[in-house]
């Protein structure tokens, strides 16, 4: 029956890595899980290993993973004489913000009126990326203000009035 000989936590090479290493003969079939759940294969998380004897050695790659990719993951071997398994933690990234989007009255207030939904805070997001750009843009017309006076000033401030040198 199979059996497990490595399986080891991710590394960073090119992608990320978890390494394996199963023996069986005959030569098992391999599939993974992802938190008790079947892992389908894609473009970004995808299983490559070599059959060199008895020994099936390779890695399950992730190319640039996520918070969304943390958990555990499970690989399962099986042949005619039986099955194998062994889980590892795979951990990638911190989850991005972590609790605190807003200030902790701001967020309190939110949950008190229901309005925690993710849908919620992308619009709240975006009322706040308008206010700032109001805000950008008051403060460049300012900008331009001042700097259109600086120089009204210093082109008609220095004439000396009824003709009188100081």
């Amino acid at each position: 029956p199979p059996r497990i000989l490595t399986l080891e936590e991710p590394v960073l090479h090119l992608e990320h890595c978890i390494a394996f290493a199963v023996h069986g003969n005959p030569a098992p079939t391999l599939h993974w899980l992802h938190n008790g759940q079947v892992l389908r294969e894609t473009e970004i998380i995808h299983m490559e290993f070599y059959q060199q004897g008895e020994v099936s050695e390779g890695c399950l790659l992730f190319n640039k993973p996520t918070h969304y990719n943390n958990g555990n993951y499970t690989i399962v071997a099986t042949n005619q004489l039986g099955s194998a398994n062994q889980t590892i933690k795979g951990h990638f990234l911190e989850k991005p913000f972590p609790g605190r989007i807003f200030s902790l009255s701001h967020l309190g207030y939110l949950k008190s009126k229901g309005l925690t939904t993710p849908e919620f805070l992308c619009l709240d997001s975006m009322a706040f990326s308008f206010q700032v750009s109001i805000a950008v843009g008051l403060a460049a017309f300012a900008c331009v203000l001042l700097v259109v006076l600086f120089i009204m000033i210093n082109k008609y401030g220095r004439r000396s009035k009824f003709g009188m040198k100081g």
